[in-house]
């Protein structure tokens, strides 16, 4: 299979461009098959790449530039989390989705600290996942909503304490970034929050790259924790 694709931002580049080249990794023919249809629904015209092993996916991984990764965890050989972590070190632009059962922190925050960056239950309806599947071309984490209040309860109950016993330093934003921060970690696309604070997408993308680099995060997932940490959601 020939097609590269390339992004020279994370955060702006998949708000703009289509997925072109996506692994899917699943062992299940029938899922598989399943998941097949359904990407080529959302991405028309999408070159996939499959495989039902962790071993050939990340050999996949090393041969091919991906946009796009749909990742299972519990393979024959291994979990899918080392397909995350390989994606996150070689190909740093490229998104990798959790589409899985799994439903508990056991599962989810390896994931999520891997790089991931959603993560679907496959027991969703249809219309649901193939709606979180599109707003990936638009930056946005593609989180069952299950997942989403678990991460922020999660993180609403252990994060605060051990940030105090810890002493941990807080990290200094300017006003304007910490309004970009909320809403990025609310989940609104950068058109969005450009309309809402009367700025252009190219000035709020700035933002967002400012705001990357001094909590050094590298996700969606991991700015709605360092959000809810900062106590910006009230």
């Amino acid at each position: 299979m020939n097609g590269h694709g390339r992004a020279d931002n994370i955060e702006v580049a998949h708000s703009v461009s289509p997925m072109k080249t996506i692994l899917l990794l699943e062992d299940l023919p029938e899922i598989r098959a399943w998941l097949r249809k359904l990407v080529l629904e959302v991405f028309p015209g999408a070159q996939l790449s499959e495989s039902a092993r962790v071993h050939d996916a990340i050999e996949l991984v090393k041969a091919i530039k991906f946009d796009l990764a749909l990742i299972d965890l519990g393979l024959p050989d291994g979990s899918g989390v080392d397909v995350v972590t390989q994606l996150r070190d070689v190909q740093p632009e490229a998104q990798s989705v959790v589409v899985t059962i799994h439903d508990d922190d056991e599962h989810l925050f390896p994931a999520l600290q891997a790089g991931a960056f959603g993560y679907i239950l496959k027991e969703q309806p249809r219309e649901l996942i193939t709606e979180q599947l599109h707003r990936i071309s638009q930056g946005e984490p593609p989180l069952s909503p299950s997942i989403a209040r678990r991460v922020m309860a999660h993180f609403s109950v252990k994060a605060k304490p051990q940030r105090a016993a810890n002493a941990v330093p807080a990290v200094s934003l300017t006003e304007r970034e910490s309004e970009v921060l909320l809403r990025v970690a609310k989940g609104y696309t950068l058109p969005e929050i450009g309309v809402q604070l009367g700025l252009s997408r190219h000035t709020i993308a700035d933002y967002v790259k400012q705001i990357y680099r001094k909590l050094n995060v590298s996700s969606r997932a991991e700015v709605a924790l360092e959000a809810q940490r900062m106590g910006l959601f009230g």
